[in-house]
């Protein structure tokens, strides 16, 4: 029979079914899209599914939630109260506002409170290492001396023959009843050379370990892939606490593109001493019952009376989907607000939103002098040009960008506000950081960290050149093309 004499006409009906397709997903995407979401962020995201539905579409269900697993999401608010514990009990316990805190900081260290990060502890003492393979070699003698239990929680974690002193002091530290745990991000270990012999050295070594946000449907776990647990700690005992932007790895990361470049990573490490360790405890424990469902009993058994060695007062602010609020993004701009004299911010990846863009105008607007140190080349070239976007927008508002020169890449992350206080730890500021990777970062509140602080910012200084508005007025339209489209799609959350 002749179909086409009831008039159908197959080319034409599916044509028709087709833009009936595209349009029902642009309609309904302009219900669903925007909802709980950034603006530009929803812009992003409309973009895409109007230029391509389908693969828009699929692209926005594998990525366009951060919602975490219904189990992951009831774990995670077990631990929230446990800290919230915690913290209930240090605020009895420790002294925990310094009574030369600035009012505009000390807003800014209670908006963390709320928001989930711990309080303000006093009686500590952090040092500041920027060699990156002494950085190793200062967290494999630390563990050396431990006696109870080491607990180590890194983005990137490769055995290699750099990070062989560590491997080897968590094998020794097992073999005299040291209770080693070890987490480690789950895409960031396959995506890295070096996955199977780190996997069978930790089970060798007598370690208990898991991956951090595991992706394998197979087995029942899956979230969206490219959430990241981007923390970077190790805690001895309770008593000894390293943090910062630094992993586990060859300064070269072992690619073979880095070596061909010869692209070396240069980090920041604080070894912490104080009541500010069972702020890191806290964080390991919460990642260690996530993923393994493990209730550790060290925070219920600590001591809170314990020596108060120095004389910084810090903070500890962990952020993430696991929160309601972006607990890291909020701190950092009211603290960004209450600068009076000089900001100065170092960020591998800094791709702002606009609460951060429009702190910094009104910082340099009120006559603060804002720096920002940056590395010359880039390792991600998507992120590299959405954070060469804004270059112009900063000159403008009179920050001075400093670009860290090659062959280093400039991963620390850090900021200083005035002289009394910082922040330090694995946050870029990016939206990445601030919307979707599992983040820690540290308040720190005293003069002398601050000094400290300002030598390593001077070293980079000294390493580094002065981008003017005139050499990036003169950049091709070539790369132009490139930073704003990056720059658009930077903001796909």
């Amino acid at each position: 029979m002749d179909l086409e004499w009831f008039g159908f006409n197959w080319p034409y009906l599916w044509t028709l079914t087709v833009l009936i397709v595209d349009n029902l997903i642009r309609i309904v995407a302009l219900f669903v899209v925007p909802r709980n979401r950034r603006p530009t962020a929803g812009m992003a995201w409309l973009l895409a599914i109007f230029a391509l539905p389908v693969p828009g579409l699929l692209l926005f269900l594998i990525i366009g939630s951060k919602r975490l697993p219904k189990q992951r999401e009831q774990k995670q608010e077990a631990i929230n109260q446990l800290v919230a514990d915690l913290a209930q009990r240090e605020e009895k316990s420790l002294v925990t506002v310094s009574d030369d805190l600035d009012p505009a900081v000390e807003n800014a260290v209670r908006l963390g409170r709320s928001l989930g990060a711990q309080p303000m502890l006093l009686g500590n003492t952090a040092s500041i290492c920027i060699d990156y393979e002494e950085s190793i070699a200062r967290m494999a003698a630390a563990i050396d001396e431990a006696r109870e239990y080491v607990h180590v929680e890194f983005y990137i974690l490769v055995h290699d023959e750099a990070t062989d002193g560590v491997f080897t002091a968590m094998r020794n530290a097992v073999a005299r009843g040291v209770k080693v745990r070890v987490l480690l991000d789950h895409i960031s270990a396959v995506r890295n050379p070096g996955t199977k012999r780190t996997a069978q050295s930790l089970t060798d070594l007598g370690a208990e370990w898991a991956y951090m946000l595991p992706v394998r449907p197979w087995r029942g776990e899956y979230q969206r892939p490219d959430l990241r647990n981007h923390r970077k700690l190790l805690v001895i005992d309770g008593r000894v606490g390293f943090m910062g932007s630094q992993n586990l790895v060859d300064s070269s990361y072992n690619k073979p593109s880095n070596r061909r470049r010869g692209l070396h990573w240069r980090d920041l490490m604080v070894r912490v001493e104080g009541p500010i360790v069972l702020g890191l405890e806290a964080v390991f424990q919460g990642d260690w019952f996530l993923e393994t469902g493990e209730f550790l009993r060290h925070l219920a058994e600590a001591d809170f009376e314990a020596e108060k060695p120095g004389e910084l007062d810090c903070q500890i602010v962990p952020s993430g989907p696991g929160y309601a609020g972006e607990n890291n993004l909020q701190v950092f701009v009211a603290l960004l607000y209450a600068a009076r004299r000089r900001i100065s911010i170092t960020s591998p990846y800094f791709v702002p939103d606009g609460s951060i863009m429009n702190a910094l105008r009104a910082a340099t607007a009120r006559g603060v002098d804002v720096e920002l140190f940056v590395s010359e080349i880039g390792d991600q070239a998507v992120v590299y040009h959405a954070q060469r976007s804004y270059y112009e927008e900063l000159l403008r508002a009179g920050v001075r960008i400093w670009m860290y020169r090659p062959p280093y890449i400039l991963h620390s992350k850090h900021f200083t506000i005035d002289d009394t206080v910082a922040v330090v730890g694995s946050s870029n500021m990016d939206q990445r950081s601030f919307g979707l990777n599992m983040e820690i970062s540290m308040v720190v509140h005293g003069k002398g960290f601050i000094e400290d602080l300002d030598r390593v910012n001077d070293h980079y200084r000294a390493n580094s050149r002065e981008l003017t508005i005139d050499e990036w007025s003169r950049q091709p339209l070539r790369s132009q093309l490139l930073d704003g489209l990056a720059r658009l799609s930077s903001a796909l959350q």
